[in-house]
């Protein structure tokens, strides 16, 4: 662990355990239930429906890069998230009180460009504090208690809208925003390093600095992983709202019902992949886990052309509580693999989930039109045949970031050059 003091190192352990059950909730606003409010309490469109969700989608890929420099060059990561908490929580409960569509969508823009910073911010905690050896078992146990907290969460809005009608949903993001505000200010100061939280591999010889941005741009093995990362989201976004298509047309009520159980369901199935990775992924291999999750997806595309029957249909979605676990908690490991000893270990998370955002934009409309062409079965192969080319790029492009890290210089050894060291991998 970084920090010097044990005792503070296990209070700050406890805060990022309920920090991450209850911003499972907070991070996402509204989410889903955005477009079922505005459907059935204000008796909006589908069009200006869609258009208010694609503002806010846009507004949070805008801001994820910034967001991520943010938190590299911030000494008040705590405050950043409280911030962030707030607007989240305040854009989302304006709504009833202002649901004329301009004030809408300013302030969902502002919500999803507000909750970008939660990944990295919470990221750059848990390395601060626990440091890289202990990073990726504390990244295991983040999104453990990140998938608990969304299935706990979906669990009760589902249950409670069923009784409470919709509205419901904002009385829990309110409960939900202050157990979070709790969770993170009882996380110790002190106990964060926020040089090494950047990325800076032993900050106290005070002779780091960081690298220039353009590592970015010059580190093969981190471009490798983004184009690797955007085809996964390519291949996975749009495969849940398929699914959830294919059920809605047999039965609309039924399919209703069923996606929302397979989204719980899938979130708990998570939950062990998650812990997996955080146990074991420094002995089998960051690479070889980041190869499984790219994987899974062909395998889903392929079984979900097998039968139209919806417990099959939902049975082969659980697979995605397999695939989004690893991927959830192998993708801050990687990255800070890379960027280790530079400094833009916040900054480049930002930048890979831009690119990841405009995968998974992309995804829908790709599959809306092989389904229009072709038919639901043809976009399942299609989806599935875009992450087995990540899975190849992955396999025979991308080195085992885990040794990049391992052969990362050491302060003492470092020159100017050699904080760029791993960009020449």
């Amino acid at each position: 662990m970084s920090s010097k003091n044990p005792d503070q190192a296990r209070q700050a352990g406890r805060a990022l355990d309920a920090a991450n059950f209850f911003l499972a909730d907070v991070r996402d606003g509204l989410g889903p239930y955005l477009a079922v409010y505005l459907l059935t309490e204000q008796h909006w469109d589908e069009a200006r429906i869609g258009l208010v969700m694609s503002i806010a989608t846009i507004a949070g890929i805008v801001a994820q890069t910034p967001a991520g420099a943010l938190v590299d060059a911030t000494r008040a990561k705590r405050t950043v998230m409280v911030v962030a908490a707030i607007m989240v929580t305040s854009a989302s409960l304006s709504l009833p009180l202002f649901p004329s569509f301009g004030r809408v969508a300013i302030w969902q823009g502002i919500a999803q460009a507000a909750a970008v910073v939660f990944p990295p911010a919470i990221a750059a905690v848990s390395l601060g504090i626990f440091g890289h050896a202990a990073f990726t078992r504390r990244i295991g146990r983040n999104e453990t208690f990140n998938h608990a907290g969304n299935a706990v969460a979906a669990g009760l809005a589902g249950v409670s809208a069923y009784w409470f009608g919709p509205t419901v949903v904002f009385y829990l993001l309110g409960t939900m925003a202050i157990a979070s505000l709790v969770s993170i200010l009882a996380i110790p100061e002190r106990a964060i390093d926020h040089d090494l939280a950047r990325g800076l591999h032993d900050a106290e010889t005070g002779s780091d600095q960081p690298s220039g941005v353009g590592i970015l741009l010059t580190c093969r093995p981190l471009l490798i992983f983004a184009i690797c990362v955007v085809l996964f989201h390519l291949s996975n976004a749009a495969m849940l709202p398929l699914v959830g298509q294919r059920l809605a047309l047999q039965d609309k009520n039924m399919g209703t019902s069923l996606t929302s159980a397979c989204i719980v369901a899938a979130q708990l199935v998570m939950v062990p992949f998650a812990m997996l990775v955080g146990a074991s992924v420094d002995q089998w291999g960051h690479k070889r886990f980041f190869l499984a999750a790219l994987l899974i997806l062909p395998i889903r595309g392929a079984l979900y052309t097998l039968s139209d029957n919806p417990f099959w249909l939902v049975g082969v979605q659980l697979l995605d509580g397999v695939g989004a676990g690893i991927f959830g908690a192998i993708f801050p490991v990687i990255v800070a693999d890379l960027m280790r000893n530079t400094g833009r270990f916040n900054i480049a998370q930002g930048a890979v989930i831009t690119a990841q955002s405009i995968g998974a934009a992309l995804s829908t409309t790709l599959a809306g039109y092989v389904v229009v062409g072709a038919g639901y079965s043809a976009a399942f192969i299609t989806l599935g045949a875009v992450a087995a080319i990540g899975a190849v790029i992955c396999l025979l492009a991308l080195p085992e970031t885990r040794q990049i890290a391992d052969r990362s210089p050491r302060p003492r050894e470092k020159t100017p050059a050699s904080a760029s060291a791993i960009a020449a991998e």
